[in-house]
């Protein structure tokens, strides 16, 4: 008598806290670059526009999403004031899109923020990512534009959304 075949192993999801500089975050932000400097037409440096140090505690958090390891998906945010955190950087390598990864990585950055005290979330993105402002419009972001106007002529297109802060 022969074994069943067995069914494939679901692959394993874990969030990992780090940093922007963590090697394992490299390919996805240099994929990220490449995106953003591609799409828009003008190289992109994103440390530049925002330092490192801006996604770490006490005011920032910087996150993976790991598939048995691996990145698959991240994102961060930082300060915007006291009660606000910007969101910015997630990402989902190009390989492992169409998943539901970004959601998991936006409703990790989340309850992160929510944890930290944060009430409102607030992020933009750009007029030439209609995948990211149907993600934002799917999670229930509020947009903060006119959604009937050309995004071209709006440029960076902001959200918000706020948040119930944890009870013990």
């Amino acid at each position: 008598m022969t074994a069943a075949p067995r069914p494939p192993r679901a692959a394993r999801l874990t969030i990992r806290h780090t940093t922007v500089t963590d090697p394992l975050a490299q390919p996805l932000l240099a994929e990220l670059t490449h995106e953003y400097s591609t799409r828009y037409d003008h190289p992109v440096d994103l440390d530049r526009e925002y330092p490192p140090e801006e996604f770490g505690p006490p005011g920032g958090a910087f996150l993976l999403l790991l598939e048995d390891g691996n990145p698959v998906a991240g994102g961060a945010y930082r300060r915007y004031d006291a009660h606000t955190a910007e969101l910015k950087r997630i990402w989902t390598h190009s390989a492992h899109r169409r998943r539901g990864l970004a959601r998991r990585v936006l409703t990790a950055l989340e309850e992160h923020a929510a944890g930290r005290g944060y009430t409102r979330l607030y992020l933009t993105t750009g007029p030439r990512q209609p995948e990211a402002k149907n993600l934002y419009l799917a999670a229930r972001y509020r947009p903060l534009f006119d959604l009937t106007a050309d995004p071209e002529s709006i440029g960076p297109l902001p959200f918000e959304k706020h948040l119930e802060i944890p009870r013990p």
